[in-house]
C-alpha cells in the first residue's frame, strides 16, 4: 500500500495534539465525522514520529491518514 500527500484541516485540542477535521483528496473535501483509533509510530534510526488515526468521512468510508511530525505533512493510505 502507498500513501498520498493530502491536504488537511485540523484542530489543536488542549494538549496540542493536531487532530483531523476534514482533509482533500483529488479536489474532494471529506470531512471527518468520527476517529475510530489513533496510534504513534516512532523510528529511533532516522528519529521520525507519525501520528496515525483511522477516521470515518461524511461520504460513510474509513481512512488511514497520519502527519509526519518531522516535516508536518499529512498522508492517507491509498489502496
Amino acid at each position: 500500500m502507498s500513501y498520498q500527500n493530502i491536504k488537511v484541516i485540523a484542530h489543536s485540542g488542549y494538549r496540542g495534539d493536531e487532530k483531523p477535521r476534514a482533509f482533500f483528496i483529488h479536489n474532494e473535501k471529506i470531512t471527518v465525522v468520527d476517529i475510530l483509533d489513533m496510534w504513534i509510530e516512532e523510528s529511533l534510526p532516522d528519529k521520525t514520529r507519525k501520528r496515525f488515526f483511522i477516521v470515518k468521512g461524511k461520504d460513510n468510508q474509513k481512512y488511514k491518514i497520519y502527519i509526519d511530525e518531522k516535516t508536518l505533512e499529512w498522508f492517507c493510505e491509498m489502496k
